[in-house]
């Protein structure tokens, strides 16, 4: 399975976390049990406080995967996908490229 990186940002005054049955529906769809019907697996997840950014740090067999999952967010905001390693392959391969 390939990493990968996902950014999702909103306007505050689209934030999801404002409305109790949205911010349920967040945590339901970030859940590791939907993460695996989805395919992927969460390794890491956080918003940026004030920001209304969030990050995830997610494993999936590709690209499309982690799109297909991230999809709910579009409505609200911005998503952007980058494949991603560990720092181990890095230094592994010898460079980021």
């Amino acid at each position: 399975m390939a990493l990968f990186v996902v950014r999702h940002q909103h306007p505050a005054e689209r934030c999801p976390a404002q409305d109790p049955q949205m911010g349920n529906m967040l945590l339901n769809h970030l859940s590791e049990e939907n993460a695996g019907r989805h395919g992927l697996k969460i390794h890491g997840e956080a918003v940026i406080d004030g920001q209304h950014t969030l990050y995830l740090i997610l494993e999936a067999d590709d690209r499309s995967k982690v799109e297909g999952f991230m999809q709910p967010f579009s409505m609200a905001g911005t998503v952007e996908v980058w494949p991603a390693s560990p720092c181990v392959e890095v230094v592994r391969r010898r460079g980021c490229g």
